[in-house]
């Protein structure tokens, strides 16, 4: 009842300031303002606002969000021990079940996702004069400008 009320009051106020809008010739400011004002009128019509006090206003509900929010941290709490590696009851790594009649293999490059540390293929090395080179071009840029 007290929310119906508070809400048909700032309807009504909303109502107020759009009439003054619209009398200093600001007829989009005060149509949008009037709709927005039409807002809590059409959600207490509709039954939402006594939904939404019925939720609020009981202690069970508050009781419900309470338990879910300890779920929550609970959780976030064990998966944060669990990423950290500090969980006690760790599982060791499974083996690959084999197929019926066959050995199970290992995987076909075990380091593939490793970064390599230069043990392949040498890379190309760019000719000791190049850096000279690079250098004398730029000075000819900075003459030709003056620089």
């Amino acid at each position: 009842m007290l929310a119906e009320t508070i809400c048909s009051a700032v309807s009504a106020a909303g109502l107020g300031i759009a009439a003054l809008t619209a009398y200093r010739k600001r007829f989009l400011a005060a149509t949008r303002i009037a709709a927005y004002s039409l807002v809590p009128v059409g959600l207490v019509m509709t039954g939402v606002v006594q939904w939404l006090s019925g939720i609020v206003f009981k202690p069970t509900v508050w009781a419900g969000f309470g338990v879910l929010g300890l779920a929550w941290l609970l959780f976030m709490t064990t998966r944060a021990i669990e990423r950290r590696g500090l969980g006690a009851g760790k599982e060791p790594a499974k083996e690959p079940k084999a197929a019926k009649g066959r050995p199970a293999r290992d995987a076909v490059a075990p380091g593939a996702s490793a970064p390599s540390l230069g043990g392949g293929a040498p890379a190309r090395s760019a000719p000791a004069a190049a850096p000279a080179d690079d250098f004398s071009d730029i000075e000819a840029i900075l003459k030709k400008h003056g620089i």
